[in-house]
């Protein structure tokens, strides 16, 4: 079983919104925090946003006010929500988990293309 599962990627024009979730069926119950990181080919893997167990989130500086990540417990699923896309939003988006012992699980990474 893979332990995440990402979707909701795909094509948009610049100020449209995306939502992407992340499923982590197998592994919900070991997972202290998740989060969504972004990488283009060529360029560092660069943090987006984070959602902890305690309910805290934090975002980067280039999505707050634009992005939403939220947890569904009852799903146990991940969700960000993209609004007011640009174009720089463009790259591959990746779900993680961090379990207690530090463990980090990746998703597969999921397609955002935003035209302009």
């Amino acid at each position: 079983q893979v332990p995440l599962v990402e979707s909701g990627g795909g094509l948009v024009q610049a100020g449209g919104s995306l939502r992407l979730s992340c499923a982590a069926p197998g592994i919900i119950r070991l997972v202290v925090s998740m989060a969504w990181y972004r990488q283009t080919p060529g360029k560092q893997r660069e943090f987006v946003a984070r959602f902890s167990n305690s309910g805290s989130t934090n975002y980067a500086d280039s999505v707050k006010n634009r992005f939403t990540i939220s947890k569904d417990n009852a799903k146990n699923t991940l969700y960000l929500q993209m609004n007011s896309l640009k174009p720089a939003d463009r790259t591959v988006y990746y779900c993680t988990a961090r379990t207690l012992s530090g463990f980090h699980y990746w998703g597969q990474g999921t397609q955002v293309t935003v035209s302009s």
